[in-house]
């Protein structure tokens, strides 16, 4: 059977290369940058590199669905940004690498069909739920409803990050989601925000002061942290918590939103794999790509995400088997030219991939550079690289983060066409 061929969507050079950002907040900008385009040499073939701030990473511009923490994930801007201009309604947008769901959720909401794959469990745990959203009403039913056992004993030590009646109410809606045979879409959105508080560094997390709730740290240093903060766990009501940000979640939602949503979900294909094989995946089914792979052994998803495991009763040492972190460039090269093989079996003709990658070692390695040739090589038309260029504030310059100097400021995302 003939290939369904992708009518042409946009000229994305031509786009990249006039392009001008408008930001509305900032009128102290008299001219907007326009796209500075260098150029990429990899053998004897020349790319270009179109350099520009093409969206914000303004969190209050972003969709308040987006809100759930998750280590090393981009903002919606830059999957909004593809799939307004590559896509139409209805069109099928898919993330190899989902991560807590960026992609997939940015792409319904904008009434696109989806697929997310992600091989750690957590993944669908955080993403799916969102496009089955019940009423704040139903979430309460069902909180009333679970029976706290304040005489329940953890199998760790939690007691640097819990008050004991918090830890007590945690361990009951860890033991009802195991026992509960059948799960509904309210046991599912109940999980993903219990999920989401576990940890975090507000009064609206579980836990006593610690680390962004993207990041769990090790029971060790938490209790440093106590101590040098000289602070203990406080008792925290998990279910008005989990009312708060399931309310928090979908401020920005409205009625025709949620059976938008709902329907998409329908036809949603969520996968739990290895990012090369995924033959659930029709051949020349989807339309674009838009992901951001494991860098090397950078972040610890597994480390991140040991207490979130451990709630969801997810075995870290298996899923840790399973993610690919490579510790030398060529390793991690052979295994993204076998994703790639596979992101182009399942691409229509003339549909994208945008491969979000970054600077890693200090700059010293740009992985653009290294995924330009796994593309080709994976018989993908390479149409430049898009460097996302923010002009960062003071506050970000508190945290090491000063503009184009230190510090991750900067997408760089590799665009294929089939």
């Amino acid at each position: 059977m003939k290939p369904v061929l992708l009518e042409k969507r946009f000229d994305i050079k031509s786009c990249l290369t006039n392009f001008i950002f408008h930001d509305l907040e900032n009128l102290f900008v008299e001219k907007p940058p326009s796209t500075e385009v260098d150029y990429l040499k990899i053998g004897n073939k020349i790319f270009p590199k179109f350099i520009n701030e093409y969206w914000t990473s303004k969190q209050r511009q972003a969709n308040s669905l987006h809100e759930i923490s998750y280590r090393a994930c981009f903002k919606p801007q830059l999957p909004r940004f593809f799939i307004e201009r590559l896509t139409h309604k209805g069109d099928i947008v898919y993330d190899p690498f989902g991560g807590r769901g960026t992609t997939i959720i940015e792409a319904a909401l904008m009434e696109r069909n989806i697929i997310s794959n992600d091989i750690n469990p957590l993944g669908n745990i955080l993403s799916k739920p969102r496009l089955s959203i019940p009423k704040i009403s139903e979430i309460q039913e069902r909180l009333d409803k679970i029976e706290i056992n304040y005489n329940l004993k953890s199998d760790i030590d939690l007691s640097m990050f819990y008050e004991s009646k918090t830890e007590n109410e945690i361990l009951s809606l860890k033991k009802y989601f195991k026992e509960k045979v059948k799960q509904d879409t309210v046991d599912d959105w109940i999980r993903m925000v219990a999920t989401n508080r576990l940890t975090g560094h507000s009064k609206n997390f579980f836990s006593v002061y610690t680390f962004p709730p993207n990041q769990a740290i090790s029971a060790e240093k938490q209790s440093k942290i106590n101590e040098v903060k000289n602070q203990k766990p406080e008792y925290k009501n998990t279910k008005k918590i989990i009312l708060k940000k399931s309310a928090d979640l979908i401020k920005d939602i409205n009625t025709k939103t949620i059976d938008r949503l709902k329907k998409i979900s329908e036809s949603a294909l969520f996968l739990n794999k290895d990012a090369r094989f995924t033959n659930e995946i029709p051949d020349d089914s989807v339309h674009l790509i838009v992901t951001s792979p494991p860098f090397l052994d950078l972040v610890q998803y597994t480390h991140d995400n040991w207490l979130r495991c451990w709630f969801n009763n997810i075995d870290t040492e298996e899923v840790a088997n399973k993610i690919t972190m490579s510790k030398t460039i060529d390793d991690w090269s052979k295994i993204m030219f076998e994703v790639f093989k596979e992101l182009y079996r399942v691409t229509k003709k003339n549909g994208y991939v945008a491969f979000e990658v970054g600077e890693i070692r200090n700059g010293k390695i740009k992985l653009d550079e290294v995924v330009v040739p796994l593309g080709l090589k994976a018989k993908f038309e390479c149409e430049g690289v898009l460097i996302n260029k923010q002009t960062f504030t003071k506050t970000s310059n508190i945290w090491g983060i000063k503009n184009n100097e230190k510090g991750t400021n900067t997408n760089r995302i590799v665009i294929f066409k089939k």
